[in-house]
């Protein structure tokens, strides 16, 4: 096995049904934050943690995701004859960025499923995977501190952030042992848990949208049966890795927007909108008038 981390794997496949009916028609991931779509965002992530390859898992209806990430010759040839130098510039940034492959999931069978999928894309080597809906603003970048996390732990590491009691019944949750110290904000992982009753929960810990994962994840994956609803889930998957070897968890450090829900996605729109120097004044100004 390889050791450096040089794929990430971006799930998008799902149908986006929380956002109806904005995705009837163009994939949840386009969704833009102020002028970049949500799915940028991650990959521009991955490009600056150092990755060499990007594999979009996508499904019908998506292809504006890969229209997106191509050449378009059309729009640069209009921009260049009206002389729009810096916009030219942004939009050949966007398909020279990285290496990016697509492989289909014929059916939303759930998020170990659509790792699952690209196994033969990702070989017999580490890996990332990273949930677009899940934008983290930090320095240096989610993915990158992982990878320092990783080369040190030398197994899975699961990006976790603390989450309110209330919460924990929306995320997977992990359970620490308490008795190893690996530096701060790495635990390792005893079990993990699929949404559990608040009662039941292990700890506060919640499995947030970015995963680094070793190669033998995918056997793991393959034995793992569907749950009532007809998914294979990948927090079901590492339970059966853990059995026959360590995994790790991270407190990434740096602010997270879950711009999977509407809330998230209009407190993530306004949390980079105030972050542009062309637009911060102006949009502070506006948001003062709001009643």
């Amino acid at each position: 096995m390889k050791s450096r981390v040089r794929k990430v794997v971006f799930p998008a496949a799902g149908l986006g049904t929380r956002f109806l009916p904005a995705t009837k028609a163009q994939p949840k991931e386009m969704l833009p934050l102020v002028d970049k779509p949500i799915i940028q965002y991650g990959v521009e992530e991955a490009v600056q943690s150092g990755i060499d390859n990007i594999i979009i898992v996508t499904g019908r209806g998506k292809n504006a995701i890969e229209d997106h990430f191509d050449v378009s010759i059309e729009l640069e040839s209009f921009l260049q004859q009206r002389g729009k130098v810096e916009l030219l510039e942004e939009i050949r940034k966007i398909s020279n960025m990285i290496n990016i492959a697509y492989v289909r999931q014929g059916e939303p069978l759930g998020l170990g499923h659509a790792v699952l999928v690209t196994a033969d894309l990702v070989g017999d080597e580490p890996f990332a995977v990273i949930l677009a809906d899940d934008v983290i603003d930090a320095t240096p970048p989610a993915l990158r501190q992982m990878i320092d996390v990783f080369e040190r732990v030398g197994g899975p590491v699961l990006a976790v952030e603390r989450v309110p009691p209330d919460q924990v019944s929306s995320y997977g949750i992990v359970d620490i042992d308490t008795s190893v110290n690996l530096g701060k904000g790495i635990h390792a992982v005893k079990d993990l848990v699929e949404k559990p009753r608040r009662e039941d929960a292990p700890s506060n810990l919640a499995i947030i949208g970015r995963y680094l994962l070793t190669p033998d994840v995918f056997p793991a994956l393959r034995e793992t049966a569907s749950d009532r609803t007809g998914e294979i889930q990948l927090t079901n998957g590492l339970r059966r890795l853990l059995q026959h070897r360590k995994i790790f968890a991270y407190e990434v450090e740096g602010t997270r927007h879950d711009t999977g829900n509407k809330l998230g996605y209009l407190q993530a729109v306004v949390y980079f909108a105030l972050r542009r120097p062309d637009l911060n004044e102006a949009f502070r100004a506006y948001l003062r008038t709001v009643k």
